[in-house]
C-alpha cells in the first residue's frame, strides 16, 4: 500500500472514496474499520494539503499579474 504522500491527489482520492465505501458497507470488524477510518483520514489530510498549495500558487499568480486582482475571483 502506498503511503498518502506520494500519492497524487487524483489517487488519494480514488482511494479516499473505496475506503468510505467499504465503512459504509458496515460488515467490517472494529479493528478493520479503525484501519480504514485512520486511512482515510490520512488521505483526507494529504487531499487538503495539496489543494492548500495549489490555492497558494494560484494566489501568488494572481498577485503578480497585471490588471488582475485577488477580488476578481472571489465567489459569493
Amino acid at each position: 500500500m502506498m503511503e498518502a504522500d506520494e500519492m497524487t491527489f487524483e489517487e488519494s482520492l480514488r482511494t479516499l472514496e473505496q475506503l468510505v465505501n467499504e465503512l459504509e458497507m458496515g460488515n467490517l470488524e472494529l479493528d478493520r474499520a479503525l484501519e480504514i477510518y485512520e486511512r482515510a483520514i490520512a488521505l483526507r489530510d494529504h487531499c487538503r494539503k495539496i489543494l492548500d498549495e495549489c490555492d497558494r500558487r494560484v494566489r501568488k499568480m494572481i498577485e503578480t499579474s497585471e490588471g488582475i486582482k485577488k477580488e476578481d475571483l472571489i465567489i459569493d
